[in-house]
């Protein structure tokens, strides 16, 4: 007679609830700005990250794919910041965490509007469009879409600026236009500087111009490295290297009552180029079957559905990919507190998310070489809730 499968023969799915979901009202970068902001005695935010003390001025640097793990991996490359992991420096260091998923333009818009995804409305590197039917690219603003439209919600920025509080942004001249920029960091005035020390040393300057303020400043060369040639690789730890010599410099030029905090967007894993590590999606007809669009990245992937669909879907996905994968329906996804509390998902971004969601755990990335050749074939990679992607540093100096 034979035995019964045993669990061990037959793993199961991960469970959506299993995932480690951000710290959405606690320990998010959605909750960074409101807390500072709040404060200031800017009316319409509130604090969330009560260990952080008011200060009247204020500056959030934010380094593109500098992720807490890979900080405290490279002490030697970055001595200033690791400094900061303690308090030998008056200041304290903590990881908080991105939000779902972890990538740039969800987690710029977490900072700049204090909500979480499922609020402002950029839950991915790409989504659907409900009104159109396309793919929304939300880093390149692809197709072009009404930015007040898309993300209607008004920063911290401009509730600062509208309440009094010196509000700036010192970054590439190249950001100053974007409706990324608009939507996610505008209020108050828009500086760009090509040079990161010229950014350093102008972010100190628009600190003491007033005695209220709230600075925000940011470097992206970081995270090119590490998509071009990897995490720890000789040009990353260059980059490294570079930037904790800019925080440095910001740091000695506070004015009085100033604090900074040094935080990132996300972090970043290197990903094996083999077909047990790089699974493409446009050669494997089982995960095709049934889907009309291919969103998100490749850690992180919002997967739509031919209508009816979608049940057959998510069935497909998880058996194939469950084990390696979080896969989970739009509406677990949701409940699991993947894009916030779910009373914090507003109707507008509801058809946004995929009728299928997929998080990798292991190191595994779902690419499509024909439809994106160029991110699939990225060395570093991130989207994704595990510990490598989703915790980013909060340092702390204050003068």
């Amino acid at each position: 007679m034979a035995q019964p499968a045993s669990d061990w023969d037959h793993p199961q799915p991960l469970a959506p609830a299993s995932a480690p979901a951000p710290e959405y009202g606690s320990g998010s970068l959605a909750d960074l700005l409101p807390t500072l902001a709040a404060g200031m005695a800017v009316p319409g935010v509130s604090a969330a990250i009560p260990e952080l003390a008011p200060a009247d001025r204020n500056c959030v640097f934010l380094i593109d794919g500098l992720g807490w793990e890979q900080l405290r991996a490279h002490p030697d490359e970055a001595p200033f910041m690791t400094s900061l992991l303690g308090s030998s420096r008056g200041g304290t260091g903590r990881p908080l965490t991105t939000g779902f998923p972890a990538t740039t333009a969800t987690s710029l818009a977490s900072v700049g509007t204090g909500r979480p995804p499922g609020a402002h409305g950029l839950p991915g590197y790409t989504v659907r469009n409900p009104d159109t039917g396309e793919l929304m690219n939300q880093l390149r603003w692809q197709p072009w879409t009404a930015p007040a439209v898309w993300q209607p919600y008004p920063t911290v920025f401009q509730l600062a600026h509208e309440a009094g509080v010196h509000a700036a942004q010192v970054s590439s001249p190249t950001f100053a236009n974007t409706p990324l920029t608009k939507v996610a960091l505008s209020g108050g005035t828009f500086h760009g500087r090509l040079s990161g020390e010229d950014r350093m040393d102008l972010a100190a300057e628009q600190l003491g111009a007033a005695d209220r303020s709230l600075i925000y400043t940011y470097y992206a060369e970081l995270d090119g490295a590490g998509h071009r040639f990897g995490v720890d690789s000789d040009s990353w730890r260059g980059q490294l290297m570079y930037v904790d010599r800019l925080v440095q410099r910001l740091a000695e030029q506070l004015p009085p009552r100033t604090a900074l905090y040094v935080t990132a967007d996300h972090g970043m894993i290197d990903i094996p180029f083999d077909e047990q590590h790089r699974i493409d999606f446009d050669e494997d007809w089982e995960l095709r079957a049934g889907v009309a669009l291919l969103g998100g990245e490749g850690r992180a992937r919002h997967v739509y559905a031919v209508p009816g669909a979608e049940n057959d879907v998510l069935t497909c996905w998880r058996e194939v990919l469950g084990e390696q994968f979080w896969v989970a329906s739009r509406d677990e996804a949701i409940a699991a507190g993947w894009f916030g509390r779910p009373d914090q998902i507003d109707e507008r971004v509801y058809g946004r998310l995929g009728d299928v969601i997929a998080a990798a755990r292991d190191d595994v990335l779902i690419i499509a070489s024909e439809r994106e050749p160029k991110e699939s074939a990225m060395v570093g990679n991130h989207g994704s809730m595990t510990p490598v992607e989703q915790l980013v540093p909060l340092l702390e100096v204050r003068s």
